[in-house]
């Protein structure tokens, strides 16, 4: 029996620090049976365990914070007047199925290792996750434990959380229940009275509430380096763009002048000592308007 607990022990604390997301559901069944094997300890070291009483189990220090209790209840107790087991109310009328003479439930209180190993996308936890397993109790030195449902007949079991604080700004219409079940599924629900949730199948609860996701909110500072650096852009190039038809102008009138110097031919005379261009001399001659010559 002891080899087993510590092989349990090492089993699950290593699947849950290194397996995350979908595969939380395989570590926290390993935590589950190794939970469920420490409350059936404490009704073994009891010689006559009452039944409907609630005995707490001795947990390793390692796992300080977490609360586990275990009760034996009758199956005609359970019919008669439901069953009381800290968080969790279970209504009369209720039967084992398949049917037992005692079952014993597991009540768990993970404390402040609650959102180790319960993790929602976009929730936050803002209880503890608590939950409950039902046993079947007819033989507590059996090697395996054979876990059984119950039929409310209807009838939801209540999850009461005494301790709950809502966050700022938050009530009971801003928060949801939350259900996890022993099969893996996930199921939200409204929370229908303050500090209460309900549930009719066995498994963990908590209560959640939706992350907001914070707006960034961007710089001024690079808007304003851009206007400037476009505006500056703007500026250079409409002065290089004055500056090039400007060159292109001149550059057209020089050509044109030097087209023009380079059209009209002068004789070179020298006047003293000085060699200067000269054009020559050509008179118009005269014609009368009859066409004739004078």
């Amino acid at each position: 029996m002891k080899l087993k607990l510590i092989f349990l022990l090492v089993f699950g604390l290593c699947f849950s620090s290194s397996v995350h997301g979908s595969s939380n559901n395989f570590s926290n069944n390993s935590l589950d049976t190794f939970l469920q094997d420490f409350a059936f300890k404490a009704l073994v070291v009891r010689h006559r365990p009452l039944t409907g009483a609630l005995y707490k189990a001795n947990l390793p220090s390692n796992l300080s914070g977490m609360d586990v209790s275990i009760a034996r209840i009758r199956s005609r107790t359970l019919w008669t007047r439901g069953a009381n087991l800290s968080s969790f109310h279970i209504p009369s009328k209720t039967v084992p199925f398949p049917h037992v003479i005692r079952l014993a439930i597991v009540y768990q209180n993970l404390g402040n290792w609650s959102s180790h190993y319960y993790k929602i996308p976009g929730y936050s936890l803002i209880t503890s996750v608590v939950g409950f397993m039902v046993f079947d109790a007819s033989d507590t030195r059996a090697t395996s434990l054979r876990n059984i449902s119950l039929d409310t007949m209807g009838k939801p079991v209540s999850v009461h959380f005494p301790n709950l604080k809502f966050p700022n700004g938050m009530n009971s219409d801003s928060v949801k229940c939350v259900a996890f079940f022993i099969n893996g599924t996930i199921q939200f629900s409204d929370m229908i009275l303050p500090n209460v949730c309900y549930t009719s199948e066995q498994g963990h609860f908590s209560i959640v509430v939706g992350i907001k996701r914070k707006q960034m909110v961007r710089p001024w500072y690079p808007w304003v380096i851009g206007v400037v650096i476009g505006f500056a852009a703007l500026v250079l190039t409409v002065y290089f763009g004055l500056v090039f038809i400007r060159l292109v102008k001149t550059k057209r009138i020089q050509a044109m002048e030097r087209q023009a110097d380079e059209g009209v031919f002068f004789d070179n005379r020298w006047v003293g000592s000085s060699k200067i261009p000269s054009a020559a001399v050509t008179r118009t001659q005269p014609v009368l308007e009859n066409g004739g010559f004078p």
